[in-house]
């Protein structure tokens, strides 16, 4: 998608051939918008990374001998190749440590690591034995035991707002809970990494079809998400009803000076959803319905 185009998806009323201010606005969200892709990328990047260095070794270790076993004459080949494959592995090094370095100076870098960090501490240490203690243990039950808890002695309804990791959290626990206390809870996710992440990385347990079922159990469930969020997304469930996802939302949601807001709106990517209008909105409705 081009730049312009872009910018006018993720705010309708950027105009991107007006000259000075308008234009520098432009550009700022078109760089959140970038920014926000990376995370997609990730996964491809890493892939080619690692098959490039199973190419070079490979290639190294056949062409340094011949089919007896004995050195051939490509040995002076195998050895460029693993000084290659050498390099590559050493510049990765690098890379890691740059963003380490990058992350500790910078708050969006610093926000990405912390989405592999939650995500990584999400799962029980038999998955990965290394990580620190899983917070999920003890905070999923807890959550599941006052939301059943409280619709059992009220026989009341409960409307669940989880943002970001929040809503990874929020979904866990409406799982765990029996089916008719399912059926009287409404979810209000934003800047949900549910599809966009545990979708993509664990599709055992947050594929499609869990996502489709957990719509279909609870009584009612809004999505709100942005093009400029580097974490969040739509969760795109299916079926019937109306419809989860609301957006993309524009970021910022005023985009010139207006007689409310007279200074102009920051560009706000995954934070701070609950200033904006579409929020109040959308809990309203579930509220209502």
């Amino acid at each position: 998608m081009a730049a312009p185009a872009a910018a006018r998806r993720a705010h309708p009323a950027a105009r991107v051939r007006v000259p000075g201010p308008d234009r520098a606005r432009t550009r700022s969200i078109t760089r959140a918008i970038a920014r926000a892709r990376i995370l997609d990328s990730a996964p491809w990047l890493t892939v080619t990374a690692a098959l490039a260095l199973l190419l070079l070794d490979s290639a190294a270790v056949l062409s340094g001998h011949l089919p007896d076993g004995t050195p051939g004459q490509g040995s002076g080949i195998a050895h460029t190749l693993q000084e290659v494959g050498s390099w590559m592995a050493a510049l990765g090094l690098l890379f890691l440590l740059d963003r380490g370095r990058t992350a500790y100076r910078d708050p969006s870098s610093r926000s990405a690591v912390g989405v592999l960090w939650d995500a990584g501490t999400f799962w029980p240490r038999a998955a990965h034995p290394f990580a620190p203690p899983c917070y999920a243990e003890r905070a999923v039950p807890d959550l599941a035991w006052r939301i059943a808890t409280w619709v059992e002695s009220t026989d009341g309804r409960v409307l669940i707002s989880g943002h970001s990791q929040g809503s990874v959290l929020a979904a866990a626990a409406v799982w765990q809970l029996p089916s008719p206390v399912r059926r009287r809870i409404a979810l209000l996710t934003y800047g949900s990494p549910l599809e966009r992440i545990y979708g993509r990385w664990f599709p055992a347990y947050f594929g499609p079809g869990a996502l489709d079922a957990l719509h279909r159990e609870v009584d009612c469930w809004g999505n709100l998400w942005r093009l400029t969020d580097p974490v969040g997304g739509p969760v795109r469930v299916s079926g019937g009803g109306p419809a989860v996802d609301r957006g993309p939302l524009p970021d910022p949601f005023v985009y010139g000076r207006t007689r409310e807001h007279p200074l102009p709106r920051p560009v706000l990517g995954h934070g701070d959803y609950r200033s904006d209008p579409a929020f109040s909105e959308e809990r309203a409705a579930l509220a209502e319905r």
